[in-house]
């Protein structure tokens, strides 16, 4: 068992040091993509409410239209800068629109990535920290075992 919490622990320190690096990766990248303007043709504001702790939930959707096609207008902050019919700037990468460019920056696979194995590092420090847990009950429980046996 001690052998498995030392390889929890060491994925967990190797998924913490990726994480590191694809986070300073992820924001030395350039990715290409063009500006471009787009007419707003909705903007709504979505506010969803959690019945059991009543915390809100506010969701931001914005469609425009861009070279004769619809996009849905990601990584939206407000919709009040959104009116219909306004023509605003927006960032075309991959065949979508981006509200601003870290809505670029964190849609490219490197930042897909860096998100994996910062999640990754999350699940690895709980179920390493579960573990050893464990194992340290064990092991009291081990000695109190062996201290009742000397008595």
């Amino acid at each position: 068992m001690k052998n498995k919490v030392m390889i929890l622990w060491i994925v967990f320190a190797v998924c913490l040091s990726l994480t590191v690096v694809f986070w300073f990766l992820m924001n030395g990248a350039k990715p290409e993509y063009e500006e471009v303007k787009a007419v707003v043709t909705s903007a709504k504001t979505e506010e969803i409410v959690n019945k059991k702790t009543g915390s809100r939930t506010t969701f931001y959707k914005v469609e425009v239209r861009y070279d004769g096609n619809i996009y849905d207008l990601e990584n939206v902050h407000n919709t009040y800068m959104y009116t219909e019919g306004k023509t605003v700037t927006a960032y075309k990468y991959n065949d979508r629109l981006f509200a601003n460019t870290e809505g670029v920056q964190t849609s490219t696979p490197i930042a897909t990535i860096y998100f994996v194995f910062l999640f990754g590092s999350f699940i690895m420090l709980f179920v390493a920290t579960t573990y050893t847990s464990k194992v340290s009950k064990e092991k009291k429980k081990t000695s109190n075992e062996i201290n009742k046996d000397i008595s």
